[in-house]
């Protein structure tokens, strides 16, 4: 996870454009997914807290476009078609994918639409919803700072990849898999699930221990991280890990 400085490009560069396409259709596949399971597992169209976790999802893409389109383009481009994936990095991101993106959603919509957990209370699934938006602020601001912030967990010697301290990075290794860690059980609580809590859970691990095999890669891979390891000591949580 790592960055160098980000300029506006004037001039299309080859397989940009086309990587920030790829990407799109992407985030719309996964939110017409998303969609699907949520709304036809619940059989509730109606169901609020799911429009509400769209809706911020959505806003946060937004956001993040605009910011990212101006400023560094190749890193949406690089997020869109990822090279050389590691084959612990495929199998732990495709674990994570299949847990976050199906498992949670479907536990959550049936426990919509059986009544698994009870009513856990507006007030907790309005926590949720601010954790939820929080842990996708500070994702968003690692990617924005970080030029390097791309889906394959790799060294990227074909854009000059550099170590990043600025941002969010200036206080820990890995900003942007501390928001991933906790958006999983935000996004449970924000459905009113608690049964969901248990892929969410899954979902977090999954991710921390892709922070720990990236984190072994970038020390022994990328110049200047080892030093930068040395300075800014915590991976996911300040004062602690």
């Amino acid at each position: 996870m790592n960055s160098k400085p980000v300029t506006v490009l004037t001039e299309d560069q080859p397989g940009v454009t086309g990587g920030i396409i790829a990407r799109a259709g992407q985030i719309l596949f996964v939110f017409v997914f998303l969609g699907l399971i949520l709304f036809l597992g619940s059989g509730n169209i109606r169901w609020t807290a799911a429009w509400v976790f769209l809706g911020i999802s959505v806003l946060s893409v937004a956001i993040n476009s605009i910011f990212m389109l101006r400023t560094s383009p190749e890193t949406i481009a690089e997020r869109g078609r990822a090279k050389e994936w590691q084959d612990w990095d495929k199998l732990v991101s495709g674990l994570w994918a299949g847990v976050q993106y199906l498992l949670l959603p479907l536990v959550a919509a049936l426990d919509q639409r059986f009544g698994w957990s009870g009513e856990i209370g507006i007030i907790w699934q309005g926590v949720g919803a601010l954790v939820y938006a929080l842990s996708l602020a500070l994702s968003g601001w690692a990617m924005i700072r970080n030029a390097y912030f791309s889906t394959a967990a790799r060294i990227q010697t074909d854009r000059g990849q550099q170590v990043c301290r600025s941002g969010p990075y200036h206080f820990l290794r890995h900003p942007g898999y501390a928001g991933f860690v906790l958006q999983s059980p935000s996004i449970a609580i924000l459905l009113g699930s608690v049964w969901a809590l248990i892929p969410a859970i899954v979902a977090s691990g999954l991710m921390i221990i892709r922070t720990i095999l990236e984190d072994r890669m970038l020390q022994a891979e990328l110049p200047g991280y080892d030093e930068y390891a040395q300075d800014v000591r915590y991976r996911l949580l300040p004062g602690i890990w």
